[in-house]
This record gives C-alpha cells, structure tokens and sequence, in this order.
C-alpha cells in the first residue's frame, strides 16, 4: 500500500505535460530555426563582404577591382545549402534536438563553433578546387562568425525563457526522492529551494519516514521503498533521484532496474565516492552532486551511419575477404578435415541470441571436452580460457592468433547481428553469471573488434574488459571505431594477448 501524508501539499501533475509526438514536432521545429540561422548568418557575411565591402578597401584600385568581382547571393545558394545539410546533420549527431539538462550552455557553445568551424573549412577546400578564383574567401570566415553568434545567441534565448517559465512553476519534472537520510532531505532542500533548476519535488519514498519535528518544512512521504512503481504511475513522475545512504547500496541495483524497466530516468547522489564516475555525468543541483548513467550512444542517426559504413566495408572488402576464406578453409580441411564452419550460439544486442560463424580450430567434439578443463581455467569472471588449450588443432592456434579465425562473422555484420566495431558476442551460459552492471555491455551490437582487444585482448581481466566495452557504447564516434581498427591491427599482428 502507497502511504499519504495528510499535511503536505501535493504537487499536482502538470496539464501541459508535453506528449511524446509534441515534443518530436519541438525538436523539428528548433532543427528548422537553426537552419533559417543558417542561411540567415550567411545572408548577413553575403551583405558585410560585397554590399557593405567591410573591410573598406585600403585604396581605389582595390575598391574598383572589388566592385568588378561582385558575386551575385545566388551563386552562393549551392553552397549554403550544402552548409546547411552538413550542419544539420552534424547537430543531430551530436544530440542538440534531443532534450537534456546535461549539455550546458559551454557544451553547446563549445560543439557549435567546432562544427561550423569544421564545415566551413570542408566547404573552401571543396569550393576553392571546383572554382579557386570565381569566390571570395572572406566571406566564409564572416559567414563562420556571424552563424556561430546567431546560433548562440539563440541558444542563450531559449535558456532564459526555459528559466523564466521553471522559475513560475511550469515545464518542470516531476520528481521523487529515493531516501530520507540526512542526503536525502539535503537533495530535497536544495530541489525545492532552487526553482530555476527546473523540477518539482512531489515526496519521497523511505522505509523510515522522516520525524518532523518542530521543523517548519515538510516533505511528502510517499510510501516505502516497494511501492516505486506505484507512485511513478500515481504521480505521473518524471525523474527519480536516488539518496540512499551506504549501508543500503545493497538496493541500488534493484532500484536502477526498476527505473530502467519502466523508462524513467534517473540520478544518484552518492553518500560515498565509491562508484564508477568513467560512467555517469555529474551533475550539480545547490552543491549537491548528482550521477546520472551516460546514455548510449548508438541509436538514431549515429546507428545509420555506422550500419551504412559496416555493409559498405564487408561489400568493398569482397574481393579480398572472399579468397583468403577460401585458402583457410582449404588448409582447415588439409589439416583436420571437416567441419571448417563452427556455428554457436551467442548472445547478441539486448539478450538476443544469434548464430555466430567461425573457421574450427578446435577438435571436433571440443565442446563435449570442455567440462573435463573447467579446472584448469586461466580466465576470470565468466570467461574460460587456457593458454595451452589440447582441444586447438596446428592450424586453429594460428588462426587464433591472428583473429583469422573470425572472419566468417563477416557474414553475421552483413546479416545485422553484429557490426565490424562492438563488444565481443558472449556465450548465454557466460551471460547467466553476469553481475547486474555486466548486462550494459548487451546494449549494442556485438563486434567482430572491440577496444578490450586493441588494448591487450586476454591479458585483461573480465571486469575491464567490460568497463571498456561500457566506455565504447557510452562515447561512441565513427572516429573511435577508425581509431580501434588501427589499433588492432598491430595488436593482432604481435599475437598479444591471444590464447
């Protein structure tokens, strides 16, 4: 049973809540508000550069020449809208239509100029090798200055007026305190005493509601700690904000479930500094710190794009792949005979389970034999893994060594159950003794390579291992994926780390 409180008042859920479709038509219209920015700020380096001729021209042979060499704007009119798609695609990388409190306004300053900046550099060199004579080079850097200054001072306006109405009381998140220790009635304090900071408290939950005492302020017990789910649904509830105090860190990882399973998000504030801060966000709310769990970061456009560069590697790389397939499975065959196909169960993104391909090297009843090794395990956590395996045949410990043996998975990156760059597919039986914060390595699709193995493959214990597959989803850049190719190149060509 939910517990109420009759002295408190109740924050009452707001009637202009936004829905999921209008806050998608929100960020629509902010993406087409930038893009008029856009052709506006190249407008105005159009009219500074050719109307206005600023700089003034040092004499008038320069000024003639300049009035000579005047461009019309419609010839620039290409060029914008390649700038604006650019742009716009860049923007939507980098997540600014996606609403969060986490990007601050230096974070977006920061991400703007180095995009625009970006951008306009692409546009001269691309521009300036089709027609190096035909525009003026200063007006892309007064197109560069004067897109940056209309986007942030947009910027700059939007976050006022998102202040403006949090500080009357509307727009803001619903929240819950989880915890009513001497943490949890300070993250309630600083909540209700920071309006600006755009939520509103509605109570907390706690086994041991708090004594009032003669204290004039009153938090709003809501219940126990099993009745999350009932009062997120009663309450319409926004954000959950975890204060539990460290003896009872026993129930975080059910408490975060919980809140994953039903879509909420949520924050921890830590009572002690023993977590894992490579991956959450912090967050300040009137000097309380706040963890919030780093979001992942292949969804969307982002995972497009790395599908698109995933097919379009294995269809490129055919003629190359193809052949050498064909020589070791030549050799497999010469050596051992059949099978040369091993097919296995693992475990895909989000717990899915896919068949895997690899070339044997193995025995072939390597399998039935691996309960008579379990002793000998070299591997922690989950794995097993022997450097001197007696079920690897001459050929197998080769092909081990240099990955070879995993080139079949290419046909699993063509089927999408996995991709060239993500964490290596595990075994269900390995996922069964996963810890709970192992399972946030499934969030993205398995990878035929994967930063563990750039760094040192099984020379790394399993918990690390993981950590950097957590680290890979949560940061996420098509530059990352290019720099873990070139760096299991030679990770592979050494054989570190591979048994």
């Amino acid at each position: 049973m939910i517990e109420h409180s009759p002295a408190p008042v109740i924050a009452k859920p707001t009637r202009h809540r936004r829905t999921p479709q209008q806050q998608r038509w929100l960020r629509v219209g902010f993406f087409f508000i930038d893009q008029i920015l856009i052709f506006t700020g190249f407008a105005l380096a159009y009219v500074l550069r050719y109307q206005i001729l600023w700089p003034p021209p040092f004499d008038q042979i320069v000024a003639e020449v300049a009035i000579e060499n005047m461009v019309p704007f419609r010839a620039f009119l290409p060029i914008v809208f390649i700038l604006q798609v650019l742009l716009g695609a860049r923007f939507i990388v980098r997540g600014f239509y996606r609403p969060s409190r986490r990007m601050t306004l230096t974070d977006e300053a920061t991400a703007i100029t180095g995009s625009v900046i970006t951008m306009i550099a692409l546009l001269i060199v691309v521009v300036f090798l089709y027609r190096p004579f035909f525009y003026s080079r200063l007006i892309f850097a007064f197109a560069a200055v004067t897109i940056i200054v209309l986007l942030l001072s947009w910027r700059i306006l939007l976050i006022g007026i998102r202040h403006w109405f949090w500080s009357r009381g509307l727009g803001r998140e619903r929240v819950v305190v989880v915890g009513s220790t001497g943490l949890g009635q300070l993250v309630m304090h600083a909540l209700t005493a920071s309006p600006g900071a755009g939520y509103t408290l509605v109570g907390y939950l706690s086994d041991q509601p708090i004594i009032s005492g003669n204290r004039a302020r009153v938090f709003h017990h809501l219940g126990d700690l099993h009745d999350l789910e009932q009062v997120i649904e009663a309450y319409h509830i926004q954000q959950v904000i975890i204060a539990l105090p460290f003896w009872q860190y026993d129930q975080l990882p059910e408490l975060v479930a919980r809140c994953q399973h039903m879509g909420i998000e949520y924050q921890i504030a830590p009572d002690i500094y023993q977590l894992s801060f490579d991956r959450v966000d912090i967050m300040h709310l009137s000097g309380v710190p706040l963890l919030q769990p780093k979001e992942i970061q292949l969804h969307g456009l982002n995972l497009f794009f790395k599908r698109t560069f995933d097919l379009a590697a294995v269809l490129l790389t055919l003629p190359i792949t193809v052949p050498l397939a064909a020589i070791i499975a030549l050799v497999i065959w010469l050596d051992s005979g059949r099978p040369i196909i091993f097919r296995q169960q693992r475990v895909g993104k989000n717990g899915r389970l896919f068949t895997c391909y690899k070339f044997r090297t193995m025995i072939p009843d390597a399998e039935q034999r691996r309960r008579e090794l379990l002793a000998y395990n070299e591997a922690d956590g989950p794995l097993f893994k022997m450097r001197d395996d007696p079920r690897v045949t001459r050929v197998g410990r080769w092909l081990r060594r240099t990955s070879l043996d995993e080139l079949p998975q290419l046909f699993n990156v063509l089927l999408g159950d996995m991709s060239l760059i993500g964490p290596r597919p595990a075994l269900p039986e390995e996922v069964e003794r996963y810890e709970p914060w192992h399972h946030r390595r499934l969030a993205v699709q398995p990878g035929l390579a994967c930063l563990p193995q750039a760094l040192g493959r099984s020379e790394i214990s399993f918990d690390e291992q993981v950590r950097l597959d957590i680290y890979y989803a949560e940061n996420w850049t098509f530059s990352l994926d290019l720099r873990i190719l070139m760096m299991v190149i030679p990770a592979i060509l050494s054989g570190r780390g591979a048994w």
